[in-house]
């Protein structure tokens, strides 16, 4: 049975008439005598598309239950019975409802089409799944419902119906697409003008490239390899050369006179490549083919013109354009003489294809073809020598045979050419050929003792003598050429390919490309130079500065940017690979290349990291201030409420009041004024660290230094301090650290107020802590109230979070998150850990400190009382034991 047809409905947004017109063509199909029934059509609430439906066949859809209602779904079964010869689906990126045989509609619509049924179908272009975060992007509307491109290209038939964006919202107004109340968010949201003129180019250059598929697969199948110009086309070729950016612009500028077109870039990859190729140069202009909105491919050959015109004609190409030679005069002449050069070829042998040959600086500067001495130069000297001293011993052996002839002087002569050959290659057995010949035309050749050769047979055989030994010597050269060429081509693909696999692995580093670098190549030392780009309104690039280096190249060496390194490969317009140690043959010039490649590679992308980070911290800058807005807004402004209330009851009513209600007012006033002076420090606090701008003077510290300004604030009998009075230091910033102590312990004490609070330490040796590698102090604030769930310790930590969402009057979430910040940025650790029994431990770790020691028999000094801390410090005894600190 022959597999149906799959005709589509192809529109730019909802209500552009795709299921009008396909109901439409069920009707002509119906009155041309064609059996149709509807499998599954959605009117959508329209009576326009639901008068279609009359006269037609519908098969009744299937009611699935799901989640308490039920849904229609179609019935495959009964279209698969009731087996029609086209059936109407609509909506093919539909996904079905669990329960239904296939749990997309594409794939129902496959199985009808494997029955021989036609089917007719609908879909919009924000459904393909390659466009699904572009139109997400246009219309802040992310589609749920997809279909693979694929599937969708794969129809017989896409037929684009197609609306202006006025005439749409002109519809959508009149109530023909949404109901009313619908309406007007429709037209301020997803049916903008500006949405639907997008959807509509992306649904045109869709179906437009569809179109090129169809042109590309008719001219295959009837054989047909001229050009036709239905679209403007131009194809660059690329030779590896500089000169290529030239021919990438002149190209864009053609393009540009046209409205609309492809650019496309080709490099024709050849076995002997070119001396001057750079993978550098290719990796620029491929990424400014792809700036100027073009496409970058390599194909390889024997004949770069012939595979540049296959190319050409394989995208239907209108134009082509190629640089002039860079070979010398004498090169080209040579080339004219055997068929002309590359540009030429092209020009003569481009058809119907116009072909512009550019000018560039390079025109004869000396681009020639790589030919390598293969056979190496030993090997070479060896055959020359050969080639001077087997003839004659050869010529000797024959002298001993009495009965010997031409013939078989020549045979012997001619296999010793052809050991010359097999040896050293082409020069030394057309020397050793002709001093054989020679040899052969004196000893035994009439008139012997001469070299007058009196028979012609003589001669001719003495010229197919030096003509086999040419020949042998040839193809002995070729094949060692061929070999050494693919043994080269292998390693450097197989170098290439460790690279590539690095670049692709987290772990790759400038440090372990250049130790790469260092193997591949043989060299003692590798180092990478970078300049920074010129000053903004001009001005010279900065000094080179070493960023990478591997080996041990020395400080003279890496002096004035490398420029005296024996390798000096340019990475990028601001980089520069340098490698010490022997200067690299012409043959490792292009893998040195390729290694630049990777270098301005892991560059770039070191590059993006950085500036993805700065992002995020402009991002998280910008979410702070946002914040600290909020703050101002509504948490500054109640205590300063409170305040004004407070001073306005005594300025104007003072003489109503008690002493006990002035006391309460002025009790107020200082309660709301701590209160703001804690929340316009932790702002400062935190914008201080948002900015990076926290930077600590550290010193040593001792924990009772700053103990008693941190419990300034903390109501009487609240926290105990257990603090052993032989703690060591610890380098701190003495302010910081008492902020961050004085955060912390208020934040227990808000959200732990029926609690006991305890403060313990530990560090030195009284028990092992370690912090980095380096012995650490360690204060525990412990609490044992209701603790936090583990999933939410994180979040206490960041800035404006609150446990539970308590209400504003607790504060703004900014106590942690700056004691984190000014903990970190003192080098130590801020960390939370459950209290044994309920509850949570705040835990503050600091380096100790390196400081001078204290003096023998000095002991620390104890909190003393103070007039503003007399009722919550006192005298730590001096072994550790509980103390009041309330």
């Amino acid at each position: 049975m022959a597999r149906g047809t799959l005709r589509i409905f192809l529109g730019a947004a909802p209500g552009v008439g795709k299921t009008y017109e396909m109901l439409e063509e069920a009707h002509r199909l119906a009155q041309r005598g064609t059996d149709v029934v509807v499998a599954f059509a959605m009117d959508h609430g329209r009576s326009e598309t639901r008068a279609l439906l009359d006269g037609l066949e519908i098969v009744p859809p299937r009611r699935l239950p799901y989640r308490g209602t039920e849904f229609e779904e179609m019935d495959l079964d009964a279209v698969l019975a009731r087996a029609p010869e086209t059936a109407i689906v609509d909506e093919y990126a539909h996904s079905n409802i669990p329960g239904s045989r296939n749990p997309k509609r594409w794939q129902d619509v496959d199985a009808l089409l494997e029955a021989g049924i036609d089917v007719l179908s609908t879909v919009n272009i924000q459904h393909l799944a390659s466009l699904g975060d572009v139109v997400s992007a246009i219309t802040d509307v992310r589609q749920a419902e997809t279909v693979p491109d694929d599937v969708v290209r794969r129809a017989d038939q896409i037929h684009l119906v197609d609306i202006s964006p006025e005439l749409l919202r002109q519809r959508l107004g009149d109530g023909k697409i949404y109901a009313p109340e619908k309406i007007d968010a429709a037209l301020s949201n997803y049916f903008r003008v500006g949405n639907l003129t997008a959807l509509r180019e992306l649904a045109l250059l869709w179906l437009a490239d569809r179109v090129d598929e169809g042109l590309a697969k008719y001219r295959a199948e009837q054989g047909i390899e001229e050009s036709w110009p239905a679209r403007e086309r131009i194809v660059v070729g690329l030779t590896g050369g500089p000169e290529g950016e030239v021919l990438i612009r002149r190209g864009a500028r053609i393009l540009n006179r046209v409205n609309g077109g492809d650019l496309l870039a080709v490099h024709v990859r050849v076995a002997d490549g070119v001396a001057n190729e750079s993978p550098q140069a290719l990796e620029a202009q491929r990424h400014l083919i792809q700036d100027l909105g073009g496409s970058y491919h390599t194909v390889a050959g024997e004949d770069p013109a012939a595979a540049l015109l296959d190319f050409a004609r394989s995208v239907n190409a209108t134009q082509i354009v190629v640089g002039i030679s860079r070979r010398r005069k004498i090169d080209s002449l040579a080339g004219w003489l055997l068929g002309g050069g590359v540009g030429t070829r092209v020009v003569r042998d481009s058809g119907d294809i116009d072909v512009h040959m550019v000018s560039h600086p390079l025109v004869g500067r000396g681009a020639r073809p790589v030919r390598p001495r293969d056979l190496g130069r030993i090997r070479v000297l060896v055959g020359f020598a050969l080639a001077l001293l087997l003839p004659p011993a050869v010529q000797a052996l024959l002298v001993l045979d009495p009965e010997r002839n031409v013939a078989t002087v020549m045979l012997v002569q001619l296999s010793g050419s052809v050991a010359v050959a097999l040896v050293g290659g082409l020069w030394p057995a057309i020397l050793a050929a002709v001093f054989s010949s020679l040899l052969v035309n004196y000893f035994s050749t009439p008139p012997v003792g001469t070299l007058t050769i009196s028979d012609s047979q003589n001669l001719l055989a003495l010229l197919v003598f030096v003509g086999v030994s040419a020949a042998v010597a040839v193809v002995v050269d070729v094949s060692a050429r061929r070999s050494k060429e693919a043994a080269r081509a292998r390693a450097e693909a197989t170098t290439l390919g460790d690279l590539a696999r690095n670049a692709a692995g987290s772990e790759d580093t400038l440090a372990a490309l250049l130790e790469q670098a260092l193997s591949v190549f043989q060299v003692r030392a590798a180092a990478l130079f970078v300049r920074p780009a010129p000053a903004e309104g001009g001005g010279n690039s900065g000094e080179w500065e070493l960023i990478a280096t591997a080996g041990s190249p020395g400080s003279a060496e890496t002096a004035d940017g490398g420029a005296a390194g024996d390798n000096v490969e340019e990475v990028g317009s601001g980089a520069r690979l340098v490698l010490y140690g022997r200067v690299l043959p012409a043959s490792d010039r292009r893998l040195l290349a390729a290694f630049g490649v990777h270098l301005e590679a892991q560059l770039e992308r070191q590059q993006l990291v950085a500036s993805r980070r700065q992002m995020l911290r402009l991002a998280e800058s910008n979410t702070i201030r946002t914040s600290i807005l909020r703050a101002v807004s509504h948490d500054l402004r109640t205590p300063l409420a409170g305040i004004k209330l407070a001073v306005g009851g005594l300025r104007h009513d003072a003489d109503r009041y008690s002493p006990e209600e002035r006391e309460e007012l002025l009790a107020t006033i200082e309660e709301c004024s701590d209160r703001l002076d804690a929340l316009v420090g932790n702002l400062l606090d935190m914008s201080r660290i948002s900015a990076d701008a926290a930077h600590p003077l550290l010193r040593p510290v001792r924990w009772f230094d700053v103990i008693p300004g941190a419990l300034r604030a903390v109501p009487a009998g609240r926290v105990r301090v257990e603090l052993p009075p032989n703690m060591p230091e610890v380098d701190a910033d003495p302010g910081m650290l008492e902020r961050v102590v004085a955060n912390v312990v208020e934040n227990a004490v808000k959200y732990a107020p029926e609690a006991d609070i305890v403060l313990v330490g530990a560090g030195g040796g009284l028990s092992p802590v370690a912090l980095g590698g380096r012995p650490a102090g360690e204060l525990r604030i412990i609490d044992h109230g209701h603790g936090v769930p583990a999933e939410r310790v994180l979040e206490m930590f960041r800035p404006f979070q609150r446990l539970d969402d308590a209400p504003q009057a607790t504060g703004i979430g900014l106590g942690l998150a700056v004691a984190k910040g000014f903990t970190d940025a003192m080098g130590g650790s801020l960390t939370a850990e459950p209290t044994p029994g309920g509850g949570l431990t705040m835990v503050i770790r600091l380096p100790l400190s390196t400081g001078a020691p204290f003096e023998p028999g000095h002991r620390q000094a104890p909190l003393e009382p103070q007039s503003t801390l007399d009722h919550r410090a006192h005298r730590l005894p001096a072994a550790p034991n509980r103390t009041e600190a309330g």
